[in-house]
């Protein structure tokens, strides 16, 4: 399982997440550059995403829906912040409607996301995801957050 560990901070309001993989940083960062790619593991097994559109630009974003076994689509949405390929992706990460549209119901996070060359070979991933507040972690822990991105990120091996 390439996940490692999961770390939640309450008192700083994070949640780390660090994977390890064998294939090099070049091909993990695909992952996340190619929609098609992203698509088939951004989301646990049984709810695979449909990538809308995708600009990992500065200020560019990325729509997507993800859908459930009884065909129940859930939207989300990504803006991105910062880039710097293949090593970093820094964006805002929240729910959506079928539109695209930010849900304002539901909480926004901050997702940094880091890859760097393992000493061994390989490459190390880290997502750090920052809540804005005690609250909304609490509410998207519950929803299954930690669950889903450690189904999630498994998934990429097969596509390396």
């Amino acid at each position: 399982m390439p996940v490692t560990t999961v770390q939640k901070d309450t008192e700083n309001l994070i949640m780390i997440v660090e994977a390890a993989f064998e294939a090099p940083v070049a091909r993990v960062w695909e992952m996340w550059e190619n929609p098609r790619l992203l698509e088939r593991w951004w989301g646990p097994p049984t709810y695979p995403a449909t990538v809308v559109d995708h600009d990992l630009g500065v200020d560019g974003s990325v729509t997507y829906f993800m859908t459930g076994p009884e065909g129940d689509r859930h939207h989300g949405w990504w803006r991105i912040i910062a880039v710097d390929p293949p090593h970093k992706l820094e964006l805002e990460d929240g729910f959506g409607d079928a539109d695209g549209q930010p849900n304002p119901d539901m909480p926004t996070t901050t997702m940094r996301m880091e890859l760097v060359d393992r000493p061994e070979g390989g490459t190390v991933m880290t997502i750090e995801t920052t809540f804005p507040s005690l609250e909304a972690m609490e509410q998207m822990v519950e929803m299954g957050m930690e669950e889903g991105i450690t189904l999630a990120i498994n998934q990429i091996d097969p596509l390396l």
